[in-house]
């Protein structure tokens, strides 16, 4: 089954490729980077709600530390239950977040499978700019590799509470994670996770201002479920 989907990202990838060619600019590259702005197009209802809970939850953040120092050794139970009705009255699902990744897992996997054994239609196409084939794995220059984990810090700074300890530090261990993974793995999937994180930095921007209100609410004590449906 896993195979099918790795032969229909081939397909889709060489349909992309045939596109570019029909505008005269015929690149792998470029298929790809098409191919994840497909993805997320697909994505986008998906990924905006979680971003929207993101930022909600950041915002809630004191209010929930607050209730587990009340009712953490008290009354655990109570304390679940406090927290599950700020979630309720701000209309944030705390799972919101997970979707969008494991939609996208299969994606990388079957990407990351594709490229390995690309079959290339004309293999002087296979090169983009320095990469000399986008079927290599790692980049000679790791300028992929580099922008990968600097646009994943970007985005997860956009998004990061740094009261929270924790999120302090997978601020930091994300991104040289994803900038390592990036080094080892074939350079067009280190060209799609850039572009990914690219185009999710301009979604967060715009949601991050379209829920500045929602903030600000939060801040001053006030509701905010009507912003965050």
């Amino acid at each position: 089954m896993f195979q099918a989907l790795v032969d229909g990202m081939t397909s889709l990838l060489n349909w992309l490729y045939h596109l570019t060619e029909m505008a005269h600019i015929a690149n792998y590259g470029l298929a790809i980077i098409l191919l994840t702005v497909l993805i997320k197009i697909i994505l986008y209802p998906l990924t905006v709600k979680q971003m929207r809970s993101m930022v909600v939850m950041q915002q809630l953040a004191p209010k929930i530390k607050e209730i587990q120092e009340r009712y953490r050794n008290k009354d655990p139970q109570k304390m679940q239950q406090k927290i599950m009705e700020l979630y309720r009255e701000h209309n944030v699902n705390p799972m919101a977040g997970c979707l969008p990744l494991l939609i996208q897992m299969p994606i990388l996997i079957a990407l990351y499978r594709a490229l390995l054994h690309f079959n290339y239609a004309d293999p002087a196409h296979a090169r983009f700019l320095w990469i000399n084939n986008l079927s290599q794995v790692g980049d000679p220059y790791y300028i992929l590799p580099l922008l990968a984990g600097l646009t994943t810090y970007v985005q997860s700074r956009m998004t990061t509470n740094m009261s929270d300890p924790t999120q302090r530090t997978m601020l930091i261990i994300m991104p040289v994670f994803i900038a390592w993974i990036s080094a080892t793995v074939p350079a067009g999937l280190a060209l799609y996770w850039v572009i990914f994180n690219a185009m999710g930095i301009i979604q967060q921007f715009f949601v991050n201002r379209h829920t500045q209100g929602l903030k600000e609410a939060l801040n001053t004590g006030g509701g905010g479920n009507r912003e965050n449906r």
